[in-house]
């Protein structure tokens, strides 16, 4: 394909490298050829780089695909996932899923991306369901507006917390800042 194709949410492979496209611009001066500057995401790697090409210069189009899967345990060093279509397990190591793991029960719906057999990541859901394991004491008279306190939830994620929850209550945290984001029903 050629680089003025190129569009953000597009994957591409460029010197062996896997690449998702997360901005793009074309630039043209006088009577130089035009230039196409791309901000990437490593999908391998997860380091971010700009790439300049000259217009009309070609890149290999990755196909990705994202399959559902529902996230089963780990043992420490993987986690385990099934194919919710073919009941397949796959093993991810878990310093591949240093943020997601904040956030992994068991029973967990989410997406895994694959290139060619290789699995990239997963995609977690907006918003999560955790269980408060630990909190502090609310201090009877500390009510100014949006009083907060420490909180751990069931997967060891510290966050901080309206003063009204307590151990057992189940709240909702946001996968993309780790932030409560309100008590669950």
């Amino acid at each position: 394909m050629s680089v003025n194709d190129l569009r953000p949410g597009t994957t591409f492979i460029y010197e062996g490298n896997l690449f998702v496209v997360i901005e793009q611009s074309f630039s043209k001066t006088g009577r130089q050829q035009g230039k196409v500057s791309v901000k990437a995401k490593n999908l391998r790697t997860g380091s971010r780089v700009e790439i300049t090409f000259t217009g009309g210069e070609k890149v290999e189009k990755a196909m990705i695909e994202r399959k559902d899967m529902q996230y089963l345990y780990n043992d420490g060093t993987d986690a385990y996932l099934m194919d919710t279509d073919t009941y397949e397990q796959i093993q991810i190591p878990m310093t591949r899923l240093e943020w997601e793991s904040k956030f992994l029960t068991d029973g967990l719906m989410i997406k895994m991306t694959e290139y060619d057999g290789e699995v990239l990541g997963i995609s977690l859901p907006d918003k999560v369901e955790l269980e408060v394991t630990e909190a502090e004491a609310a201090v009877k008279g500390d009510t100014t507006s949006g009083a907060l306190k420490k909180a751990v939830v069931e997967t060891g994620l510290d966050i901080m917390v309206p003063l009204f929850v307590n151990v057992g209550t189940k709240v909702i945290i946001s996968t993309t800042d780790g932030k409560y984001s309100g008590r669950a029903q």
